[in-house]
């Protein structure tokens, strides 16, 4: 048998909150401008601006300016690799694996996409 609740006066029920919008008016899962969650993590975008600047990285550099650990960036940079942001190309140096990365074309696009909106949401937050 369940308790009535006692002394509780009926509140109105809250209107539920607006959902998010992006400066037209989508929803953030909609649109062109939609945030591409893939990137927006922190170590993702970072590996994604490395590339977009340096024409390859090796493993460990890329390791070494994201400040992680072999373990991470390994489970981030395929993440990227089979959105077909980044590629991967392994090769030795005498007798020691070689593991270099590119962006392409695909990751490139999305990478100024995501910029563009992050450039969009600043401004839009900028002239309320």
């Amino acid at each position: 048998m369940a308790k009535a609740q006692r002394g509780r006066s009926a509140q109105p029920a809250k209107p539920a909150p607006e959902p998010l919008r992006t400066v037209e008016g989508k929803a953030p899962s909609e649109g062109p401008l939609a945030l591409d969650r893939l990137i927006h993590e922190r170590l993702r975008l970072g590996i994604l601006s490395a590339l977009a600047v340096n024409e390859s990285l090796t493993f460990n550099d890329l390791k070494k300016l994201m400040a992680t650990t072999d373990g991470n960036l390994s489970v981030h940079a395929r993440k990227l690799e089979e959105a077909e942001y980044i590629a991967c190309t392994k090769s030795f140096e005498g007798r020691m694996p070689k593991t270099a990365y590119t962006i392409t074309a695909t990751g490139r696009r999305a990478l100024e996409r995501y910029l563009d909106h992050m450039e969009a949401l600043i401004k839009a937050t900028r002239e309320r």
